[in-house]
């Protein structure tokens, strides 16, 4: 049967994938639709159902050029952070000037109770032959007690502020060079604190902080003047208590004398540690003690020549 020969061509479009597509008539036909033109710059695009796509934000501004004042110093070297342990470790040290001012008010503490005691030997050579009021020997023995326990805490509180500035400069010294403190805490406030063992830790433990710093040989003198102004005073005053016993008239004015030359001693050891002490403090750790100058190649002559030039020094003679 053939088809009708006023039906519709089939649509192109919709034909087999690999199939020709079917010729055209030659006569236009008034039923099909021509798709609206656009406008330039205008397409068709296809939407979802539902309102309308949000509208896009162009971007902001970056701002003007990044500038630098100064030059950068950033670099590849490699930052080591601090561990916590070592964090915890440091301590912070008395300033300087209360430490001279501590300092300087312990060995004359120990000076005045030296002189107190002078005292008392006078007045128990008077007693010898001359009875003494009681109210003078009452006052007498009080003031001795009272110069005791004032010099025994003068030396106490500035035998701690220089362990504390002692800790405080080792750790700062080692952490400038990057070398770990290989003593702990305890251990150093054990070797300044325990009788007898701080007569040699103490010490050592100084020494090892000149080395490190590089100037032991300008201080090794004051060092060991130091140490042994601390043996002698030791050794006075563990006499001193010794013979602080003593019930005759005799023993005890022996110990006064002993009294007055522990004290004359332990502020001489204090004044000694005092000399060891400005002479850390003259070099800051984070300043070397060394000025480094440039000198030329061709330095300048120190004097003028006598003989003139191009004639031979013992031509002068001639």
């Amino acid at each position: 049967m053939a088809p009708l020969p006023d039906a519709p061509a089939p649509d192109p479009r919709w034909g087999a994938p690999g199939a020709a597509p079917a010729s055209r008539p030659s006569a236009p036909r008034g039923w099909q639709r021509t798709p609206p033109r656009l406008p330039p710059g205008f397409r068709w695009i296809a939407v979802r159902p539902g309102a309308a796509p949000p509208t896009r934000h162009g971007r902001r501004p970056l701002g003007p050029t990044p500038r630098y004042a100064v030059m950068p110093r950033w670099g590849l070297t490699d930052r080591v952070e601090q561990t916590p342990a070592a964090a915890q470790a440091e301590t912070h040290a008395p300033s300087a000037p209360m430490i001279r001012m501590t300092l300087f008010v312990s060995v004359l503490t120990l000076g005045i109770a030296a002189l107190v005691y002078v005292v008392r030997y006078v007045l128990l050579i008077i007693n010898r032959n001359t009875l003494l009021n009681s109210w003078v020997a009452a006052g007498a023995d009080w003031l001795g007690i009272l110069a005791s326990v004032a010099a025994i805490a003068a030396v106490f509180t500035s035998g701690v502020m220089l362990i504390r500035w002692l800790i405080a400069r080792r750790a700062a010294v080692f952490a400038y060079h990057g070398l770990p403190e290989p003593r702990s805490t305890r251990t150093l406030w054990a070797g300044c604190v325990v009788p007898v063992a701080n007569l040699l830790w103490a010490p050592v433990y100084v020494i090892e902080l000149a080395i490190l710093e590089e100037h032991y040989g300008r201080i090794r003198r004051p060092i060991v003047q130091w140490w042994i102004a601390w043996v002698a005073s030791y050794l006075v005053s563990v006499f001193a208590m010794a013979t602080s016993f003593a019930s005759d008239a005799q023993g005890i004015a022996n110990n006064t004398m002993t009294m007055v030359f522990a004290y004359l001693l332990a502020a001489l050891s204090v004044a000694a540690a005092t000399r060891v002490f400005e002479g850390f403090e003259r070099k800051p750790v984070e300043r070397p003690a060394h000025r480094w100058v440039v000198v030329s190649d061709n330095p300048a002559p120190t004097s003028r020549p006598v003989e003139l030039e191009g004639q031979e020094a013992a031509a002068l003679g001639v």
